[in-house]
C-alpha cells in the first residue's frame, strides 16, 4: 500500500476515534443537568424510527427578568419564553418557562452552553398534549 495512503487512513481513524471521544466527554458535561437521555439523539438532534424521526423538546426556568431571557435566546434560538405558564416544572412566579428544541445545528452546544449558565439548575424533556 502507498504510504501516504496508509497516513491518511491512519490519521483518519484518529480524526474520527478523538471526535467521538469529545463527543462523549460533552454529552455527560451536558448530562449533568439534562435529565432525558442524549444517547437517544441522533447528530441532526432528531429520535425515533428512520420514516419517523423528530425533534426532542425541552424545557427549564430563568429567573424571571428581561436580561435572562435575552441570554437565553442569543444561546437558543429555538427558545421561546412563556412568562406566565409554569410548564411541567412548575416554574415558580419569579421564573419564566422556557422551551426548546434539538432540531438545530449545534444542538449539544447550545445545550452545554444552557447548562453553564448558573441559573438553569435543570433541563428536562417538555410534553405537549
Amino acid at each position: 500500500m502507498n504510504p501516504s495512503k496508509l497516513l491518511a487512513i491512519v490519521l483518519s481513524a484518529l480524526l474520527l476515534s478523538a471526535c467521538s471521544y469529545l463527543d462523549g466527554l460533552l454529552k455527560d458535561k451536558v448530562q449533568q443537568k439534562v435529565t432525558f437521555d442524549l444517547t437517544r439523539l441522533d447528530a441532526d438532534g432528531l429520535y425515533g424510527p428512520a420514516d419517523g424521526k423528530r425533534a426532542l423538546s425541552y424545557e427549564f426556568c430563568i429567573p424571571a427578568h428581561v436580561n435572562t431571557a435575552r441570554q437565553v435566546m442569543s444561546i437558543d434560538p429555538t427558545a421561546i419564553v412563556y412568562k406566565e405558564s409554569p410548564g411541567r416544572l412548575q416554574c415558580g412566579n419569579e421564573q419564566y418557562l422556557v422551551v426548546g428544541n434539538t432540531h438545530q445545528a449545534n444542538y449539544l452546544v447550545t445545550l452545554k452552553n444552557l447548562v453553564e449558565l448558573s441559573y438553569v439548575t435543570r433541563i428536562q424533556e417538555a410534553f405537549f398534549e
